[in-house]
């Protein structure tokens, strides 16, 4: 006798809990805070559903699903002290330089 099983396991979006939540691991887009259901398939069909335990996020542009703690945001950057600053328009600027690279006046 010969069994063949077409089906699988696969885990849905249930409902978004925050947008742009995290930055996904995989491909670095904005990644949601979803609540998930895994979805059992029988030939393509889905058969049984049944809740994720803990909130997962989400990546709509990979569709990749991973915990919430990968996708912490970095750490605002140092703030910069000893930078010289153009005089007109406020941005760091290289020491080196004489004129802005942001705005054109002279340093």
């Amino acid at each position: 006798m010969f069994f063949f099983f077409v089906g699988g396991l696969e885990q849905q979006v249930r409902q978004v809990l925050m947008t742009g939540a995290g930055k996904c691991i995989n491909c670095g887009s904005r990644a949601n805070l979803v609540e998930y259901e895994k979805v059992l398939k029988l030939f393509f069909v889905p058969v049984l559903r049944w809740p994720g335990k803990e909130p997962l996020m989400h990546c709509p542009g990979c569709s990749l699903f991973f915990p919430p703690v990968a996708a912490a945001p970095p750490p605002p950057p140092e703030p910069l002290h000893d930078v010289l600053r153009c005089s007109s328009c406020g941005q760091p600027v290289d020491s080196n330089f004489r004129f802005c690279p942001f705005c054109g006046s002279a340093l």
